[in-house]
C-alpha cells in the first residue's frame, strides 16, 4: 500500500517540474464543484419509480445511527507454552475477534493463578430506537466483561446486554441515552438481487466508513454459525465489508435497514468481494422477542431437511429441482402431526416460495411456537397443503416464559452424574459431567467444554442434577462454578451471571 502512494506522489511532482522547465505556464488544476451528471443517474424499480443513484444523502442520515463497539474480556493466564500467542479466528470467514491459541480444554481460573490478560474486540452496531437500543452481532460481544459504545459524534457509553441469540448471531444492547437517531427496518423480502445497497460500519477501527455495492444473492447458507439451531439465510453483497464491520448496517437507497453485516468469505481474512448480512426481517423478529419476552421464541417444524441436487433427484426419483426435501421427521413433531411425510418436498410456507432449505429455515425462524402456518408440499408430483401449528424444541405449542424454563435449559447443557469409581480415582466426593453443550449460559458466558465435571456451585458441593437445579434457583446475579476435567490437572473455576 505505501509504495503505491509514494509512487503516485512522485509522478505528480515530476509532471509539475516538467511544466516549469518548459517555460510554459504551470499545470492548472480546475475544481469541478458540480459534475454534469450529478443526480442525473437513476435506477428504476419494478413499479416504475425512479430512484436517484446518489449515496450522499443516505450516508449523512445513516452514519448517525451506526456505532462503534469495543468489548473487553479478561482471561486468566495458565502458564502453558501457548499463552500469549494469538491467531485470527476462522480461516474462511473474517471475524472481528482474535482468539488466543490455547490447549484444549479451555481454562478457567486456577488457584494460584495470576497475571490476567485482556482480550479486546471491536465491531459495529445499529441504533434502532431513540432510547438507546442497539443491534449488533452476538460474536462481537460474546463473553465480554465490559462493552463500550461510541456514537458517530464520539460520545462514549457503557452498554448493557439485553439479550442474545447465538442461533442467528444477533445481540441486543442498550445505552442510557435518549433522543438518539434510530434506523428504521426495511422489508428485506422486497430487496432484490442487483439492487444497490450501502454498508456502514467501522472496518479496522476506521470509524463511520461507508461502502456501496449491489445485492449479489439472497438466502445464502454458509455454515458459519456454530449452533445446533442455526438459522442462516444471508443477503450476499459485494459492498466492501471487513473485520470491524460486523454488526453494522446494510441499507438500501431509501436509508432503510435491510440487513446486519456479519461475515465475509475470504482466503486472507480481508475483503475479497463477498460479504454477508442477516436479513432485517429475521433481525426484527429476534429483537422483538428479546424486548417483549426476554428470550427468543423459536419455532420448529420438527424435520430434517436437505437441499435438492441432481444426485438426490436421481436417488429419490424426484421431479422437482427446487424446494426443501424432507429427509426425516421427529416423532410427534408439528410437521408429523400435520401429516407431512418423509420424502415430501416443501415448496411453500404461507405465501413465500421455498426454493432451498435456507428459505424454509428463514420463514420458520420468523414465527413463534403456537403460530399456524400453511405448508405446501410436492408428494410424488402431487401438490398438497397442510395446516401446521408450530412448536418449540420440546414440542410445546405455546409461548415460553422465563418462569416456566428449567434452569438446566438456561445453562444450555445436559448433565450426567459421575460414577463412584471415577470420583474415587480423581480424589473427589462426586460431581456432575457436562454433556451436549449447546446454546446457553455455559457456552455463551464461559469457556467450559463438554466433559467438565462440576463439583461445586458457590462453594457448595454438587453431586447430582437436582443439586444444580436447587442451588441455581436460589441464586441471583453472579455464580461461581468449580470443578475438574478428568485428564487435566488442577481445580478450575468459571463465573457467569444468571438472567434477571
Amino acid at each position: 500500500m505505501i509504495p503505491s502512494i509514494v509512487g503516485s506522489g512522485l509522478t505528480i511532482a515530476v509532471l509539475f517540474l516538467m511544466g516549469m522547465k518548459q517555460g510554459n505556464s504551470a499545470i492548472s488544476f480546475q475544481t469541478q464543484e458540480q459534475l454534469p451528471v450529478h443526480k442525473a443517474i437513476y435506477t428504476v424499480k419494478e413499479n416504475g419509480e425512479f430512484v436517484p443513484l446518489d449515496f450522499t444523502g443516505v450516508s449523512r442520515e445513516v452514519m448517525n445511527s451506526v456505532v462503534h463497539i469495543r468489548s473487553v474480556r479478561t482471561i486468566q493466564s495458565t502458564g502453558n507454552s501457548y499463552q500469549g500467542q494469538s491467531i485470527p479466528f476462522g480461516d474462511m470467514f473474517g471475524d472481528d475477534f482474535f482468539r488466543f491459541f490455547r490447549e484444549t480444554p479451555p481454562q478457567g481460573q486456577q488457584r494460584g493463578q495470576s497475571d490476567p490478560r485482556v482480550q479486546m474486540g471491536a465491531g459495529s452496531g445499529v441504533i434502532i430506537s431513540d432510547n438507546g437500543y442497539i443491534v449488533t452481532n452476538n460474536h462481537v460481544i460474546e463473553r465480554a466483561d465490559e462493552i463500550e459504545v461510541t456514537l458517530h459524534n464520539n460520545e462514549t457509553y457503557k452498554a448493557k446486554v439485553i439479550g442474545t441469540d447465538p442461533s442467528t448471531d444477533i445481540a441486543l444492547l442498550q445505552i442510557r441515552e435518549d433522543d438518539l437517531q434510530g434506523l428504521s427496518f426495511g422489508n428485506s423480502d422486497l430487496a432484490e438481487v442487483g439492487e444497490w445497497v450501502m454498508a456502514i460500519g467501522n472496518p479496522f477501527n476506521l470509524n463511520s466508513t461507508v461502502t456501496a455495492g449491489i445485492i449479489s444473492a439472497k438466502g445464502r447458507n454458509i455454515n458459519i454459525i456454530d449452533d445446533q439451531s442455526a438459522i442462516e439465510a444471508f443477503i450476499q453483497t459485494d459492498a466492501a465489508i471487513n473485520p470491524g464491520n460486523s454488526g453494522g448496517a446494510l441499507v438500501n437507497l431509501n436509508g432503510e435497514l435491510i440487513g446486519i453485516n456479519t461475515a465475509i468469505a475470504s482466503p486472507t481474512g480481508a475483503y475479497a468481494g463477498y460479504g454477508f448480512a442477516i436479513p432485517a426481517n429475521i433481525v426484527n423478529k429476534v429483537v422483538e422477542d428479546l424486548m417483549k419476552y426476554g428470550m427468543v421464541q423459536r419455532a420448529y417444524l420438527g424435520i430434517m431437511i436437505r437441499d435438492i441436487n441432481s444426485e438426490l433427484m436421481k436417488e429419490e426419483k424426484l421431479k422437482r429441482s427446487e424446494g426443501s426435501y424432507v429427509d426425516s421427521l421427529v416423532a410427534k413433531s408439528a410437521a408429523a402431526e400435520a401429516g407431512i411425510l418423509s420424502g415430501d418436498v416443501i415448496t411453500g410456507l404461507n405465501d413465500a416460495p421455498i426454493q432451498k432449505s435456507s428459505d424454509l429455515l428463514e420463514q420458520v425462524g420468523r414465527h413463534r411456537p403456537g403460530d399456524e402456518v400453511t405448508i405446501t408440499v410436492d408428494r410424488h408430483g402431487k401438490e398438497m397443503t397442510f395446516e401446521v401449528t408450530l412448536a418449540d424444541q420440546k414440542g410445546e405449542r405455546k409461548l415460553a416464559s422465563k418462569e416456566d424454563m428449567d434452569i438446566l435449559d438456561v445453562l444450555g447443557a445436559s448433565f450426567e452424574e459421575l460414577d463412584k469409581e471415577t470420583a474415587e480415582r480423581l480424589g473427589i466426593e462426586g460431581g456432575v459431567i457436562v454433556k451436549d453443550l449447546g446454546n446457553g449460559l455455559l457456552k455463551n458466558q464461559t469457556s467450559i467444554s463438554e466433559g467438565f465435571i462440576i463439583t461445586g456451585i458457590n462453594h457448595k458441593q454438587v453431586k447430582n442434577q437436582n443439586d444444580i437445579r436447587k442451588m441455581l434457583n436460589q441464586e441471583k446475579g453472579g455464580v461461581l462454578i468449580q470443578g475438574v476435567y478428568e485428564n487435566y490437572p488442577g481445580e478450575l473455576y468459571f463465573a457467569f451471571g444468571l438472567p434477571e
